[in-house]
């Protein structure tokens, strides 16, 4: 018997040029390779330096041959300066991940990665990353400063602890934070001279003061000159990466105000703004003075950009809020769902597959700062009495500390993501609720599989 050997997959029709008029360009730190198609068979490829003129006379060429499209890798910071001169002037800039175009066909040099990214984008293939807004820009620019300043800052807690235990005082073993008020109070009353330790001790104020005998006695130490010297270089220093941290929530809240005219959600219903605004004021001042670690009301300034309070959702307050808001900006029509958004913070599982098995299934690593700042919200459940607390114990139980944390995380994601887009607060159900909705979905399954061995499931008298 003559087998068939025909086959019957038809040739797939070529590639159109969807870009016809576009630009690769490969960043480097001191020069750029530019590539640009003459015509349908042809490449013209310039180098310019990365000075302020070189890249204006490189928006001239690109102008003067007709270029409307440019893509780029991201590279460290150096994509930045071109990026935002190439929009100003107005080209559609598209920022490439180099893990979508890295396998180069021969040999890898800067002349063919250019070449290679004007040919992949001239036919569509290359999908720009996020980038969002040019005022969340701005935003996003000031909340990374101020995080940077709060880990300087710590820097500097550790070195007046340092300094504090070389003289023997055990100050931080009488109180829990010698940056609060009673601490601050005693480290500067040592710097002024102060040497007896129950003057020092009556310093201490509130809560403090319960301890004032095992403060003074911790108190008592070997005051080296030395040591008051390093002290004092690390408070002066704490102080002045405080005052620059002031400086930059001014210039937050500076941002925040400009942003509420134009930035907030169209599709709100009537109902929930009228709900947002009648909210009473006792609750808001006790969000600001519990969850607000900025000096000005943070919860109320997010809440009328996005219309939606994101501190009603377990685990986040002010300050994830608006590293989130910061990040991601109001605008979720970037992604086309929930779970491309997921997807996008690294969040779900991967789907890594060959030869129908599963070769991994672990998430991808990601350094995006959405995904953890939801990973430190979803670590900080552990005992909260939320449905969301109780999913995360449960998953804790059954897979382990990480893996709960992501799978948390990702739920956090879908209703920060519904928030966002529809404009509604998020509604506690609380963890009773998901037990009992749990404990159904145990006995429906029960009952299946029980229908399935010809057994009936029956309750337990």
């Amino acid at each position: 018997m003559k087998k068939n050997t025909q086959s019957s997959l038809t040739t797939p029709a070529p590639l159109s040029l969807l870009n016809p008029k576009c630009a690769g360009i490969d960043v480097g730190a001191s020069e750029l390779f530019v590539c640009i198609a003459k015509n349908s068979s042809e490449q013209e490829v310039r180098s310019f330096p990365t000075f302020t003129a070189d890249l204006k006379r490189m928006i001239d060429w690109l102008k003067s041959h007709g270029v409307k499209s440019v893509s780029m890798e991201s590279t460290g910071v150096y994509w930045i300066v071109p990026y935002e001169m190439l929009e100003e002037a107005g080209f559609e800039v598209l920022l490439v991940n180099a893990r979508f175009f890295k396998s180069v066909p021969g040999r890898k040099t800067d002349v063919q990665d250019c070449q290679w990214i004007q040919q992949l984008h001239s036919y569509g293939l290359l999908r720009g990353s996020f980038r969002p807004s040019q005022e969340i820009v701005q935003l996003r620019a000031y909340v990374r400063q101020r995080s940077r300043l709060f880990e300087i800052a710590a820097t500097q807690v550790h070195l007046m602890h340092k300094a504090l235990t070389q003289m023997n005082l055990q100050l931080n073993h009488a109180i829990s934070n010698i940056t609060g008020v009673s601490g601050l109070n005693i480290i500067r009353a040592i710097l002024r001279g102060e040497r007896d330790p129950k003057a020092l001790a009556n310093l201490s104020v509130n809560g403090c003061r319960k301890n004032i005998e095992k403060i003074a006695k911790s108190l008592e130490g070997n005051f080296r000159k030395e040591h008051i010297f390093a002290l004092d270089q690390a408070h002066e220093a704490y102080e002045f990466f405080h005052r620059q941290i002031h400086r930059c929530e001014k210039a937050i809240e500076t941002i925040l105000c400009s942003m509420q005219p134009e930035s907030a959600l169209l599709n709100t219903s009537s109902d929930n703004r009228q709900e947002l605004s009648s909210r009473p004021q006792k609750r808001a001042r006790k969000t600001q003075a519990t969850r607000s670690p900025y000096y000005f009301n943070a919860p109320d300034a997010i809440r009328k950009i996005t219309t939606t309070d994101l501190t009603t959702i377990p685990g986040i307050d002010a300050n994830t809020a608006m590293k989130i808001l910061s990040e991601i900006g109001t605008d979720t029509s970037r992604w086309a769902n929930a779970k491309a958004f997921v997807s996008w913070l690294g969040l779900c599982p991967g789907n890594k597959i060959s030869g129908g098995k599963v070769l991994n299934s672990k998430t991808k690593p990601t350094d995006n700062r959405v995904a953890q700042a939801l990973r430190l919200a979803a670590a900080s459940l552990y005992r909260s009495k939320t449905a969301i607390g109780a999913f995360f114990r449960r998953m804790r139980a059954r897979l382990g500390a990480p893996k709960a944390i992501t799978a948390a995380a990702h739920k956090l994601a879908r209703i920060l993501y519904r928030m966002m887009t529809t404009g509604e607060n998020y509604r506690e159900a609380g963890e009773n609720y998901y037990e009992q909705q749990y404990q159904a979905r145990v006995i429906a399954n029960l009952t299946k599989r029980a229908e399935e061995l010809g057994f009936i499931l029956m309750p337990a008298s």
